[in-house]
């Protein structure tokens, strides 16, 4: 079956089949910043903007798409690289895995939330999981980068 979906502000048709999980979809059609881990929908590596709100991809099925707008981290490059800068300046960039799924959700916390606390940051990331860092650093960089965009 086919789905028409708005991926990075372009309109796709995506050949899919009914149990298709929109993770697979999505690599299959060259968006390969869109990880595979654990397949649950609990470690936030598969993240994308559905509509602009955060969704695991690897428990989403794809027909579900069906006239939304897909945000990959190709499509907010701009302010992905300025969200990386903080990242990098606070030393928890390593193998940069998980890195696209957790801008992904950095960008939608910004959007929706605004004079978050530590411990909100904290609830809203709970889901994304990092093998390499530990996990204040990226709280720091975090902070520091809602701190400038809320100027």
């Amino acid at each position: 079956m086919k789905i028409n979906v708005k991926i990075n502000n372009c309109n796709r048709t995506l050949d899919v089949e009914p149990g298709d999980m929109l993770v697979d979809v999505l690599r299959k059609n060259g968006y390969l910043s869109v990880k595979r881990a654990c397949d649950t929908g609990s470690c936030g590596t598969c993240t994308i903007l559905i509509d602009g709100e955060p969704i695991a991809s690897c428990s989403y099925l794809a027909v579900r798409a069906e006239g939304h707008s897909i945000t990959t981290i190709e499509g907010a490059r701009e302010e992905a690289e300025k969200i990386a800068e903080y990242l990098n300046d606070e030393g928890v960039t390593q193998c940069g895995y998980c890195s696209p799924g957790l801008v992904l959700n950095i960008i939608a916390m910004k959007n929706h939330l605004k004079n978050l606390t530590e411990d909100e940051i904290k609830h809203y990331l709970a889901g994304n999981l990092c093998r390499c860092t530990g996990y204040l650093g990226q709280l720091r960089a975090i902070k520091k980068y809602l701190q400038e965009v809320e100027r």
